[in-house]
């Protein structure tokens, strides 16, 4: 089979969560035995760098010229319409109005439909329609976890047994000895925005200071996100910002827990990041995310700062409950992996 794959995202730098995702899933299909039987065509746009993938003989990278935007509904629709491509695999939900017959798109979440506010009126039509189009027109539909998929059937009124659940998975780090640290630190990864709660979590830690008089600093770690400047930033809260992945893994290894109260996750990549280097997580009891941490977490209101915070100071304070939630935390990642992953959407694409 001839496979186009839309691989914008998997050549963006620095990659996120569905750049993460659309880079591992290429890196790791092209690691695939069954998958040297196939042709893959990586469409790309001119913005994007192709240095940073290494590739089997059966890729082929393609760059498409484009200078201006709706790049996807343009230009990849106008090569859609001259290519003899058998399937079009498309990471993301837009799938382009011209497409061959054969086409998948991944939908990774409708966080746009929980908190519109966050986005532009003509964003947030666009997405709304291209979600619709896509659910209609696509052969398939790829969802990370069964959360999202539930979300488009009642939400949107997909059809089920069109939509597959693929889960992500989880990158195995090169793990270096653990730094010694001037003081110990409550981690959290993830964009800066008010979706994902981070000004619950200022508030939360800054109750367990005051009322457990913890010698902790909290790390808050991601790119700005929407509604960023109305973080209110406390004098034992730092910032990080977007850091590279070696400090990832350094912050993760180090900390005393990862704490992510976010409102609405499709998936939670940083979730299976924090288990399987043994540190302690708490996740919001919402969404995807019970999905995904399993046992291996405690589950937290995110609107309940009482709550967030006695949890907090449970895994501070306790060091056997605190043992015991890494040991779930490990047992819990093995069920995830990007081999995992691309196994199944090569399936689902070679379905077709």
């Amino acid at each position: 089979m001839i496979i186009g794959i839309n691989a914008v995202a998997a050549f963006k730098e620095p990659r996120t969560g569905v750049e993460e995702y659309t880079y591992q899933l290429i890196k790791h299909l092209a690691m695939l035995g069954e998958a040297k039987k196939h042709r893959f065509i990586l469409y790309k746009d001119t913005k994007t760098d192709n240095r940073n993938l290494s590739l089997s003989n059966n890729f082929k990278i393609k760059q498409l010229s484009w200078p201006l935007p709706m790049w996807t509904q343009i230009r990849l629709a106008l090569e859609m319409s001259f290519s003899k491509l058998d399937v079009l695999f498309v990471p993301v939900h837009i799938l382009p109005l011209i497409h061959p017959k054969n086409s998948i798109t991944t939908i990774h979440g409708l966080e746009f439909e929980y908190y519109p506010k966050m986005y532009p009126s003509n964003h947030l039509k666009y997405l709304r329609w291209s979600t619709k189009y896509a659910l209609k027109n696509a052969s398939k539909i790829i969802a990370v976890s069964e959360n999202t998929k539930k979300d488009l059937v009642e939400m949107y009124n997909g059809n089920p047994e069109k939509i597959e659940v693929v889960y992500h998975g989880v990158k195995i780090p090169k793990l270096i000895d653990k730094q010694k640290i001037d003081y110990p630190y409550i981690l959290y990864i993830g964009r800066l925005e008010t979706r994902k709660n981070v000004n619950g979590l200022i508030h939360a830690f800054n109750l367990l200071k005051k009322k457990y008089q913890i010698p902790h600093k909290l790390v808050l770690v991601g790119p700005m996100g929407y509604g960023h400047e109305k973080i209110n930033i406390g004098k034992d809260t730092i910032i990080r910002g977007y850091v590279s992945d070696k400090e990832k893994w350094q912050l993760l290894q180090n900390a005393e827990m990862y704490v992510f109260p976010s409102f609405y996750e499709g998936f939670g990549m940083p979730i299976l990041e924090a288990q399987i280097v043994g540190c302690p997580v708490i996740v919001s009891n919402i969404s995807s995310m019970p999905e995904v941490s399993g046992n291996g977490a405690i589950l937290i209101d995110p609107k309940n700062i009482e709550e967030i915070c006695e949890k907090m100071y449970k895994v501070i304070s306790n060091q056997d409950f605190k043992k015991d939630l890494i040991y779930k935390g490990y047992e819990n990642v093995k069920n995830f992996s990007w081999e995992k992953c691309a196994k199944k959407t090569l399936n689902v694409l070679i379905s077709l």
